[in-house]
């Protein structure tokens, strides 16, 4: 079946294409979970490698690049979906078999691919679209949404490095909404070795921070005056704890050896800065671009554009530190705290995080390419992390054949992971 839905407003013409039967960084003796002998497990783990007692399947394959995922409570998965080709980019995808793999996918949205951040608050299904945050009504027995969306925020800046717009909406329709930063580190010349930072970096008026807005209203304009939060570079996973908390990843800054380097060795741009996992408060300050997180060291430093030799600390004395941090250039581009109870009381309360990998380590290798958990209890780190889903990236190729980017959770508990290299969803269940 194939339809079409006219909007009235050709960038948003919607294709609907059914298709059925379809804190520490750890030490490396730390950094992993126990592994099980190869399971009795269909697809073989799906060529994971997983914590004993978990399973993992496909459950959609060659579906495009799936960037953010999420579950409605009747378990239908919705996809923004970065997809190749041209044509409709979203996907709901739904196993109504119960053998743990879609069987009907329907394709809608606008043609020409979409971006990363997609939510369900209500009855509404919000997606990141361009420069705009969209909502679609979701009924009772349609699979994809079948109306033309309302504009819920427009005009958000897209330009330069970090392009994605990655949100999520709390129980009380607060809609928080990374906008990464445009450059690397704020230079002057972008990327430029030696070039100095601009100080003061006017660009953290509208860029390397959240905002926040109204889920509820339409017709809602970006604005400077809603920023919630300041000095995250790209902040692409954001999540909430049982109590309310929001958490939120952020992507270290690129080239300290490359830009610098006679202040730092090959060897120290390949593991600096930390990855980080940061607890959002209101004003609160995490420091790009003047400072970065040293893991080795765990403490903020100076960046070297603003006066830094890799030591000293300075301005970076009131800025806020990571609850947890995790090696170099990793990637960190979701988070989900858990909050179902299909998986053992261990991860209950704890962060999932999907790293899609590095590209610029100069020595030991690219790395990443993973899913990581890490224990929180009153929203602090209770231990270190583990690797929790390990095996996308296969030893010997050209480059990765799966790279984790987006994650959800059903309300069974299954954890969902896409992979916009290989195209493909896990679905990943704990049978003990």
């Amino acid at each position: 079946m194939v339809s079409w839905f006219a909007t009235g407003n050709s960038k948003q013409a919607a294709l609907v294409f059914t298709i059925v039967a379809l804190l520490p960084i750890a030490a490396p003796a730390q950094a992993r979970a126990e592994t099980a002998a190869p399971a009795p497990c269909p697809d073989g783990n799906a060529g994971l490698v997983l914590p004993k007692g978990f399973c993992a399947t496909i459950f959609a394959d060659n579906v495009g690049a799936p960037r953010h995922l999420v579950v409605a409570a009747d378990g239908t998965l919705y996809v923004n979906n970065r997809r190749r080709g041209g044509g409709a980019s979203l996907l709901a995808l739904k196993d109504t078999k119960g053998a743990g793999r879609a069987d009907a996918m329907e394709i809608f949205g606008p043609p020409g691919g979409s971006g990363t951040g997609i939510g369900i608050y209500k009855d509404g299904l919000y997606v990141e679209i361009g420069d705009e945050i969209v909502r679609y009504t979701l009924k009772p027995g349609d699979l994809a949404p079948k109306g033309e969306p309302e504009i819920v925020l427009s005009k958000i800046p897209i330009t330069g490095d970090h392009t994605a717009r990655p949100f999520a909406i709390d129980a009380n329709g607060n809609l928080f909404v990374d906008i990464g930063s445009a450059t690397n580190s704020c230079q002057q010349r972008n990327r430029a070795k030696e070039s100095p930072g601009v100080d003061p970096c006017l660009e953290r008026k509208t860029r390397g921070g959240i905002w926040r807005y109204d889920a509820n209203k339409t017709g809602q304009v970006f604005s400077p005056a809603e920023r919630f939060a300041t000095g995250l570079r790209n902040a692409e996973g954001i999540d909430f704890d049982a109590a309310g908390r929001i958490f939120a990843t952020q992507h270290g800054r690129d080239q300290l050896y490359q830009n610098w380097p006679n202040l730092y060795s090959s060897e120290q741009g390949s593991e600096l800065p930390a990855e980080e996992l940061v607890e959002v408060v209101k004003d609160g300050d995490y420091g790009w671009p003047y400072c970065y997180y040293d893991g080795l060291q765990k403490k903020l430093v100076l960046a070297p554009e603003y006066g830094g030799d890799g030591k000293s600390v300075g301005r970076c004395a009131d800025k806020l530190p990571p609850v947890a941090a995790f090696p170099g250039h990793w990637a960190p581009n979701d988070l989900k705290i858990y909050k179902a109870e299909q998986f053992p009381e261990f991860y209950r309360g704890g962060a999932f995080i999907a790293f899609h990998g590095s590209w610029n380590r100069t020595v030991g290798g690219q790395q990443g390419y993973n899913v990581v958990f890490q224990p929180l209890k009153n929203g602090k780190a209770s231990g270190p992390y583990i690797i929790f889903a390990d095996g996308f990236r296969k030893a010997g190729g050209s480059g990765p054949v799966h790279r984790p980017t987006g994650l959800a959770v059903g309300p069974d508990g299954a954890l969902y992971v896409a992979d916009d290299a290989g195209g493909r969803i896990y679905r990943i269940v704990y049978k003990g």
